[in-house]
């Protein structure tokens, strides 16, 4: 009796292959707009750092201004009012990047969302345990262990438009998708480890007002006018409660259905993205930078930067710590998962996205304020361990990405080039046959119109003299 024959083996699959279409269109539209925010939020960065270096007494003055209504518990300063209010803006067009990327994006496939969520539970594991290591072993404090956990994709963006570097949509999406797992995590920790008493009737109507919410949007109500009053009472609510105000942003973004049905072109979700991104990117993220970014940069506080272990665990987290976690984390992940790494990339590009992870600008700063609230002084040296992480991180990156530069380059205008011209770029369309006969046609007009310029050409060099 013969052998059976053995199953063939299942094909391994491409780590940073090409994406969908639709996909890569949404991605990037919504790069674009990080890309432009990035940049506003980098000025908006080096201005507070101006105003705070060059005018330090207006500054704090104006960032410790308080207004809101007093008996409503909202009685607030400028800074805080960007960290829990705007932020929230932030962090809701989180929560529907996360809930679109669950339902129709890179985590909507187990197999496929195991690689990148691997790599960015590393890349937060293996910064936090570099920074208790060096505060432990410095006899510092750990209550900043979640510090150097976040990575800011809006100023890693920013890096790569100033540096010129044009990486392929692969990267960018791989990119992304590790900040939206960030962003995630980022926000679990906030909510476990930085609420310390909570105001049980204030987050029942929170709860409340976030079951009116998902039932409106189950009944299909529209206008922004019953949604944002909406918004702003169940942010209230969540603020008072003791829970950080910004998960309200997050638990309203969730709840978003990011699906098409048949006949749209975008879902509730991404059109609603589509138009809060430029106000999260352009004005909430910045404004934030602009009254958080402002750090006294002395030659004291910078060289004490490398002496307290807080301030070096953050450094070394960010710049270390972020690189190891993420690349090292792919790396596994690609072994056990059987993936094989897109064979027109290199592994030297996955380390170069893992060190411009460590930029972890926004969210560091935010959990910094929260770790060590009360002790001004040192919230002051974490903030500037922040932002001299991220630019050893931004420097490094950069380095890197440049040796690439005209790899990244051809690889990006091979995805671009649309020969035949039908909106629809070529590499989408090779397996099309309708393509090969368009582009045969093309072809033969372009040979035809060479023929009969050459024939011009030999016509004109035999014609005879005109007479003087």
């Amino acid at each position: 009796m013969a052998a059976p024959t053995p199953a063939p083996p299942s094909p391994r699959r491409t780590f940073l292959g090409r994406q969908s279409l639709p996909e890569r269109n949404y991605l990037t539209d919504a790069l674009r707009t990080e890309t432009v925010g990035g940049v506003i939020l980098l000025v908006a960065a080096v201005a507070a750092l101006i105003w705070a270096n060059t005018y330090g007494s207006s500054y704090t003055s104006v960032s410790h201004l308080h207004f809101g209504p007093e008996a409503l518990g909202l009685h607030l300063s400028v800074a805080h009012w960007a960290a829990d209010g705007l932020l929230a803006i932030f962090f809701f067009v989180a929560g529907v990047e996360l809930k679109r990327e669950l339902v129709a994006g890179e985590l909507r496939d187990p197999k496929a969302a195991a690689l990148p969520v691997v790599a960015a539970l590393c890349g937060m594991a293996v910064p936090a345990v570099v920074y208790t290591l060096v505060t432990v072993l410095g006899n510092g404090s750990t209550s900043g262990w979640a510090v150097p956990t976040a990575t800011d994709i809006a100023f890693a963006l920013a890096v790569l438009a100033v540096i010129g570097t044009s990486l392929p949509s692969a990267l960018r999406a791989f990119l992304l998708t590790l900040a939206v797992v960030d962003d995630l995590f980022a926000i679990l920790i906030i909510a476990v480890f930085f609420t310390d008493t909570i105001d049980f009737v204030a987050l029942i109507g929170a709860f409340v007002g976030l079951a009116v919410f998902y039932l409106l949007l189950r009944l299909n109500v529209r206008g922004w006018y019953v949604y944002v009053p909406l918004a702003l009472v169940i942010w209230g609510l969540m603020y008072n409660s003791g829970v950080h105000a910004t998960i309200a942003g997050v638990a309203m973004g969730l709840m978003l259905r990011c699906t098409r049905r048949e006949g749209e072109e975008r879902s509730p979700g991404e059109r609603i993205e589509h138009l809060v991104r430029p106000l999260s990117a352009g004005f909430a993220v910045p404004l934030f930078a602009l009254f958080s970014a402002g750090v006294s940069l002395s030659g004291g506080a910078l060289a004490g930067v490398f002496t307290r272990p807080e301030t070096l665990g953050v450094v070394l987290g960010l710049v270390l710590g972020k690189t190891i976690g993420i690349f090292g984390g792919t790396w596994l992940a690609t072994r056990f998962t059987k993936a094989e790494l897109n064979k027109e990339l290199a592994w030297a590009d996955v380390f170069a996205v893992a060190s411009l992870a460590g930029i972890g600008f926004t969210v560091s700063l935010l959990i910094g304020e929260l770790a060590f609230t009360g002790d001004d002084d040192m919230i002051n040296e974490v903030k500037a361990s922040v932002l001299l992480g991220s630019l050893i991180a931004a420097v490094l990156s950069g380095v890197l990405l440049k040796f690439r530069v005209r790899r990244y380059r051809a690889l990006s205008d091979a995805e671009e080039l649309d020969e035949d011209e039908s909106g629809i770029p070529d590499v989408y369309e090779q397996d099309d046959p309708e393509y090969h006969l368009r582009m045969a046609a093309i072809h033969e007009r372009k040979a035809a119109e060479h023929r009969r310029l050459a024939q011009l050409a030999g016509a004109a060099s035999n014609k005879p003299d005109s007479p003087a």
